[in-house]
């Protein structure tokens, strides 16, 4: 298995992933939207051979509020083949998603997930650092992990995302 960037000609397949993981097509519609924005994204696909079984992206989120200069990713969707679940594919996608986040010069990557399951990969709540979501959600389960040791530090305010995620 191999985790690649995503080309043109996966487009489709991504949309299946995602639907195929998650009850509804928001997921899907989402990474479009974000595809159709011109937005700079990270978007790497896991790879089995021909077939494609799971995908994940990062785009750009800011942040409002005492120190809003940190460059910062939000991860979102991150999506892996039903059968593939369970296996290390999604470990494998979010580890070298960390990495090119950081090569591209995040401070730190957000994500809105399952409070079980981001924690293996360094992902705090990410109220201990005095930053929230826009989204009225548990404290648990919007978290953050610093690329850059201190990055965060004196940062105080609320994560937006890229106005796509409000359009689907």
């Amino acid at each position: 298995m191999i985790i690649r960037a995503e080309r043109p000609e996966d487009i489709q397949k991504i949309r299946h992933i995602n639907t195929e993981a998650f009850d509804t097509e928001v997921e899907a519609n989402l990474i479009e939207a974000l595809r159709n924005s011109k937005v700079p994204l990270i978007s790497l696909v896991a790879e089995d051979g021909e077939k494609l079984i799971g995908h994940i992206v990062f785009s750009p989120v800011t942040l409002e509020g005492d120190r809003s200069d940190a460059s910062i990713a939000g991860l979102a969707p991150m999506a892996v083949l039903p059968e593939w679940q369970k296996k290390g594919v999604g470990s494998m996608l979010m580890e070298e998603g960390t990495r090119r986040c950081k090569e591209a010069g995040y401070a730190a990557i957000v994500v809105l997930g399952h409070p079980d399951y981001y924690p293996r990969f360094g992902f705090v709540p990410s109220v201990n650092f005095g930053i929230k979501s826009e989204y009225d959600v548990p404290d648990d389960v919007f978290m953050v992990k610093e690329l850059k040791k201190g990055a965060l530090a004196n940062c105080r305010g609320t994560v937006k995302y890229h106005k796509a995620f409000s359009q689907v």
